[in-house]
């Protein structure tokens, strides 16, 4: 019997999405649980997994953008799984001739199999031969760290064949080295990513304000408790939760900035529901740390973490994006000095971390050197006035520089 694999509905306001990768090839036989392709949408990438064993016929190519309930493979769940060719021992051992023996394909096979979508795409895009990898991460499979490695550490002896392989992928894929321009479509996300930036800056009236907070007092207390949190939480302590921290006490400080405009409505929220910005390989998305005014310093380093790593391994959810009532943005992590960052809708206030650089400053009047940071809001004028977005970034640069105003639970 043939079973259809239909794009399943991965949220509300979700009406497409786009065939990534496929994890199987067209008649494959394929187990119950095995992710057959990558999902990847205006919000988030997800793993299509197979309900039943049997043998896949694809329907559509890779990067061919699906509806969702359209059927993309069929699994002919009639068909048994094949029989192995070898004995184990067979397996192992190499040929009379001292070619390499049969197996070794078919354990390469595996190999590539066990990619995650983030580290499969920079197999592709770095033209790297998996087979030829030794994988570090867990259960033997191959990590970023792997194929940049492999990718930087290419050996002389392989590059006339590297070399045709390239040439030949020129012809398909590539344009020629004297072409003017590369015409591609956006994914789904890069233009969901578009569409509210363009949103933004049409429906709200964004003004930006700015101001700076020195670091010391922070590094020395994160320095001083790193050993001891470590050991006791399991995590790292990192600066990112000091500020949600300092932002939580912000926003009890100046209620606007914890609202939106909805209509003619003005809609104050009493819950903290803090968005942390991440970059990934497919662009900016905003987890949501929920009710972060009720988590301790462990738990939202937990969060944070959980979530930079579902991002990396595109394993975020729907529900991980939506519902945040303001947003922290950390641009000191790329180097940035100062920016503007744009709001995120319907949200009124977006905070802008900054590069942590010595500086000279005033100090009960005298020079000294001083671990600076500069610090951006972006508000909606229309529902924030002026002096409160000061008065909300003063809290916080206070709250920074005299971290015992913080409610510390180390």
């Amino acid at each position: 019997m043939s079973i259809e694999v239909k794009i399943p509905a991965v949220g509300e306001s979700i009406s497409s999405g786009v065939v990534s990768v496929w994890h199987k090839k067209s008649g494959e036989y394929v187990s119950a649980g095995d992710a057959l392709f990558t999902l990847e949408t205006d919000k988030v990438s997800t793993e299509i997994v197979a309900e039943k064993a049997g043998l896949l016929e694809t329907k559509v190519p890779e990067g061919q953008e699906v509806k969702i309930g359209e059927v993309v493979a069929t699994i002919d769940d009639s068909k048994s799984a094949p029989a192995k060719s070898a004995a184990p021992d067979e397996k192992a051992a190499p040929a009379a001739d001292g070619t390499k023996s049969s197996a070794e394909p078919q354990q390469r096979s595996s190999t590539s199999q066990l990619l995650s979508p983030a580290v499969r795409r920079m197999v592709e895009e770095e033209h790297v031969d998996t087979a030829r990898v030794t994988g570090t991460g867990k259960g033997g499979r191959l990590t970023k760290a792997d194929v940049l490695a492999a990718a930087e550490n290419r050996g002389e002896a392989a590059a006339p064949v590297q070399l045709v392989e390239q040439k030949a992928e020129n012809r398909d894929n590539r344009p020629p080295q004297d072409a003017r321009f590369t015409r591609k479509k956006m994914s789904p996300l890069r233009r969901k990513i578009a569409t509210q930036l363009v949103m933004a800056q049409h429906t709200a009236a964004i003004l930006t304000t700015f101001n700076e907070c020195d670091m010391s007092a922070v590094q020395e207390l994160r320095a001083k408790s790193q050993e001891a949190f470590t050991k006791k939480h399991g995590t790292k302590l990192g600066f990112m939760s000091f500020f949600i921290k300092a932002t939580v006490e912000a926003l009890k400080t100046v209620p606007a900035l914890n609202g939106r405009i909805e209509d003619e409505d003005f809609i104050e929220n009493h819950f903290y529901d803090i968005g942390v910005a991440v970059g990934t390989e497919r662009g900016l998305i905003v987890p949501v740390v929920r009710d972060a005014d009720k988590k301790s310093f462990a738990d939202l380093e937990r969060d944070i973490a959980d979530y930079a790593t579902k991002a990396r391994e595109g394993k975020l959810k729907i529900e991980d994006l939506q519902g945040g009532t303001f947003t922290i943005s950390n641009g000191g992590v790329y180097g940035s000095l100062l920016s503007t960052p744009i709001l995120n809708p319907p949200q009124s206030g977006i905070l802008g971390m900054h590069k942590i650089m010595p500086r000279p400053v005033a100090v009960d009047g005298k020079v000294e050197l001083r671990p600076m940071m500069y610090l951006a809001l972006s508000y909606d004028h229309r529902a924030v006035d002026g002096k409160e977005a000061v008065t909300f970034l003063i809290k916080v640069k206070e709250c920074i520089e005299d971290p015992k105003k913080l409610p510390l639970d180390f």
